[in-house]
């Protein structure tokens, strides 16, 4: 086979957004909304260019090139090697594997817990959710050629129908009323959600996830380089397309929701609000439901993206044994809890993006070496 049929090629999209859409595109999107108000919409755009545009001309360009080592090694291998082990450090178990167990965390289990917890009770259960979450998140990577059978096939399906579901009752719950923008939106508006976007990480991931996406491909039997190259662009702008109506959705309930819910830390607070609002009791569950879809998702994607890179530096090291050492510590870092992991990431992402972008637009002017 050159090429996938239109059935696959849809399956390797919503594999591809899925591995994208994380806990970063749940809970950053409604806080724009609500702290931009009357601003949204230039915030959207330059939340958009970082979090989808880029990404997705990122995944073109080590498609381009077959990978980002060789990519990155056109410029010097020893580049290539440093920022390689960087990128999948940051988006593995440093900030982005460990978000995605505390942000599901505070979605699923905190708004079920009374008032009257202790912070000893809740940081136990936290441990116990994270232990969990990354034991069943390490059997699911341990077949990464599957991931479009369990994510491409049921689980990216459900989560947009769920989605649908919470933007349709903000919608109709609350009066379309926007307020003004904060003092950090007016004038700066495209800038600050320029910076916004870095924090989903989608650039730095998109370097990687295009070797797990070429191994689904190759699965639905395309082994010719240019027809998984070919596919892989394919998917990368289906997978943009999708996360641009997802993100301008969670911003809009932002937007409505920013009148009611007064000051916020992080997004899920927003959704928290919106969902219990619009459906109740059902409503917590609907909310916690989405947000363990997709951090698992993205956890699982990350999991066998970091050990396959790292298996492949360090052969001696099987991929198992990375993935047990990825999960070990991710669980570590989780139990720190969301808003310590967020507050870490942002300076450190300001300087990984910038080279992100530099090198992305590298690729795609650079003619590939035969």
């Amino acid at each position: 086979m050159k090429s996938l049929s239109m059935r696959n090629r849809c399956v390797i999209g919503f594999t591809l957004f899925s591995m994208f859409f994380g806990a970063g595109n749940l809970i950053f999107p409604p806080l724009l909304g609500a702290e931009a108000g009357s601003s949204t919409i230039p915030a959207m755009v330059g939340m958009l260019l970082t979090a989808v545009v880029l990404p997705a001309l990122a995944v073109i360009s080590v498609a381009k090139h077959d990978g980002l080592k060789n990519l990155a090694g056109s410029i010097h291998p020893a580049f290539a090697t440093v920022y390689a082990v960087l990128i999948h450090l940051l988006i593995g178990p440093f900030v982005a594997i460990p978000r995605t167990a505390s942000t599901s965390f505070e979605m699923a289990v905190v708004p079920f817990l009374s008032d009257g917890v202790s912070a000893e009770s809740l940081l136990i259960m936290r441990c116990i959710y994270s232990f969990t979450f990354f034991v069943i998140a390490t059997i699911v990577a341990l077949k990464p050629t599957r991931l479009k059978d369990l994510l491409g096939k049921v689980m990216t399906p459900i989560l947009l129908i769920l989605i649908a579901v919470i933007f349709v009752g903000v919608v109709v719950k609350f009066p379309a009323v926007v307020r003004q923008a904060d003092a950090s939106y007016k004038g700066h508006a495209l800038q600050h959600g320029f910076v916004t976007g870095y924090q989903t990480m989608d650039i730095l991931a998109a370097f990687n996830f295009g070797a797990v996406i070429a191994m689904n491909i190759e699965a639905f039997g395309v082994k010719n380089r240019k027809g998984v190259a070919k596919e892989t662009i394919l998917a990368g702008i289906g997978a943009g397309i999708l996360l641009c109506i997802v993100y301008s959705a969670t911003a809009y309930i932002g937007v409505l929701c920013s009148s009611k819910v007064g000051n916020v830390e992080n997004g899920t607070q927003i959704l928290t609000y919106a969902v219990h609002a619009c459906f109740g009791i059902y409503g917590k569950v609907l909310i916690g439901i989405i947000f363990f879809i997709a951090c698992f998702n993205v956890c699982v994607g990350l999991l066998c993206c970091c050990s396959a890179y790292f298996h492949e530096l360090v052969p001696k090291i099987s991929y198992f044994k990375w993935l047990l050492v990825f999960a070990v510590f991710s669980f570590v870092i989780s139990c720190a809890g969301l808003n310590a992991i967020l507050n870490v990431s942002l300076p450190i992402l300001k300087v990984m993006c910038p080279i992100a972008i530099a090198l992305t637009f590298y690729g795609l002017v650079r003619r590939k070496r035969q």
